[in-house]
């Protein structure tokens, strides 16, 4: 199943356009999208293949962490970790 994970870090200065760029290009591989200019945040949402919810955060986590040192961004703590299945994201197109 096809997984949606967003994933954050927050740290002490802003992020620079430069930077973000570089996070995207390093999460393209995964169908990923990158966020953060000019904020104290830098972000993605990946796209990733597991069978639970679990398994698709640390999988989405674990690319996470690797694009963003690919990026040559900061190790700043995760503050925010989501995940929604393609099927759940259909219902709630529904609804």
């Amino acid at each position: 199943m096809r997984w949606s994970v967003s994933v954050v870090a927050e740290g002490d200065r802003e992020v620079s356009p430069a930077e973000v760029v570089e996070l995207a290009d390093a999460v393209a591989g995964a169908g990923g999208i990158a966020s953060g200019i000019g904020t104290p945040s830098y972000g993605a949402q990946l796209l990733v293949e597991a069978d639970d919810r679990e398994t698709a955060v640390e999988l989405g986590t674990a690319e996470f962490v690797r694009a963003a040192a690919q990026a040559g961004l900061p190790s700043w703590p995760i503050t925010l970790i989501d995940a929604i299945s393609e099927a759940d994201d259909e219902l709630g197109e529904l609804e």
